[in-house]
């Protein structure tokens, strides 16, 4: 399924949790994404890296972000956008209900930060 959606999308947004596990995984992505950008679809672009679910209290989650930006964030091919969404039980929350962030919490940090990405990704396109 995911080299289905490669295939039909012209960009991707790649999100990260901030720990050890997700952080391989994006690295097999990311050859993922080489070998179909070669392949079948060679207008796919990467938008950037997403940090998600960073809980700024603990220095693990201050020790992952750091390592990604240092290793992703210069890279003109991949980069690590600025906004990076919290962790935050109103998200889980929401999504247990069925609904936005935006409607179930439309002033928590979460939905602030979602706002923030939108206008990010979209002062990127232009």
């Amino acid at each position: 399924m995911t080299i289905n959606a490669l295939v039909a999308a012209d960009r991707v947004l790649i999100p990260v949790q901030s720990s050890y596990l997700p952080v391989k995984g994006l690295q097999m992505l990311l050859k993922t994404i080489s070998v179909v950008k070669k392949r079948l679809n060679k207008q796919l672009e990467i938008e950037g890296i997403l940090i998600t679910m960073v809980d700024y209290r603990t220095n693990y989650a201050k020790d992952i972000t750091v390592m990604l930006r240092e290793s992703y964030g210069m890279n003109d091919e991949i980069g690590v956008l600025q906004t990076f969404i919290p962790f935050s039980v109103k998200i889980q929350e929401a999504s247990s209900e069925g609904i936005s962030i935006f409607r179930y919490a439309p002033k928590c940090k979460a939905a602030e930060s979602f706002a923030s990405l939108t206008k990010e990704v979209l002062e990127h396109e232009h």
